[in-house]
Parts: C-alpha cells; structure tokens; sequence
C-alpha cells in the first residue's frame, strides 16, 4: 500500500513527508522534527533533478534520507548546544548556593552539629562545628536544604 502510495504520488512523496514534520514540528516544538523534515525536502529537491536517472532507485533515497537525517539532527544539535544563554540571575533555581559568602547570626545553637540561621525571609538548618546563640557565622557550602558553616 505505502509503495502504491510512493508511486502514485511520484517524486512529490518526498516534499510531502518534509512538509508534514515540519508542520508536526510547529505543532509539537521541540527542534527535532525539523530536521528530519528537511532531510526530506533536501531529497525531493534532488529528486526533481535525478528522477529520470537509472540510479536513483527507492532505496538509495531511504539510505540518503537516513543519513541526512542523522547529518542534520547533529548538526542541528551542534549548532544549538553553542548558542547556550547566559542569564542574568544564573542562581535562580539555586537558593542555597547563592548564599553562600553570606554571613548570619545563630537564632539556635548549633549542637551536635545542627543549628538554624534566618537569611532574609527564611529559617535555615545549618551544620558546623558547636557554636552558642547569636554567634555570627559565615555560609562556606549549600547542599540542599542544608548550610554549611563556620565562625566569621
């Protein structure tokens, strides 16, 4: 059935799959379809040229359209990993670790190596070495939810 179809529709089966994912890219973005799609208009567009040639047989067509696929997906992939965006908050999602450097006061002791800091609007537990109340300490490390820290 897919051969008839192939055949019924002639070299244009080609710029028809390349339009289709590129219109499934649009539809479900995710810059993955879209270079598949263009593979396949690469091998319409030789198609036009060389449809008439004894050599250009079906599968030779799969074969470049495979390898064309995989060419651009890569390439495509290459192009997009250089462009990365720097932000300018790069701690956003990263609240511990932009305190660090920070200095606190201890609203609990630490005991047993636990205690609690309030930094702005929010309690903190923090882990270092014994220290009483109100003694001011200095964030060294974030792991989590956890601060680590030490005499300032």
């Amino acid at each position: 059935m897919l051969q008839e179809l192939v055949k019924g529709l002639g070299l244009w089966s080609w710029w028809i799959l390349g339009l289709v994912l590129l219109a499934a890219e649009l539809a479900a973005p995710g810059v993955f379809l879209i270079w598949i799609g263009a593979a396949a208009i690469v091998i319409g567009t030789l198609s036009l040229l060389l449809w008439d040639s004894g050599f250009w047989t079906w599968q030779l067509q799969l074969v470049l359209f495979a390898l064309l696929s995989i060419s651009f997906a890569l390439a495509g992939r290459r192009f997009y990993a250089k462009r990365s965006q720097t932000s300018d908050e790069p701690m956003l999602n990263r609240r511990g670790e932009s305190l660090v450097g920070r200095t606190a006061t201890l609203h609990e002791p630490i005991t047993e190596g636990r205690g609690r800091i309030r930094l702005d609007d929010t309690w903190w537990s923090v882990m270092g070495p014994d220290l009483p109340a109100g003694t001011q300490v200095k964030v060294v490390a974030a792991s989590g939810r956890d601060l680590t820290v030490e005499v300032a």
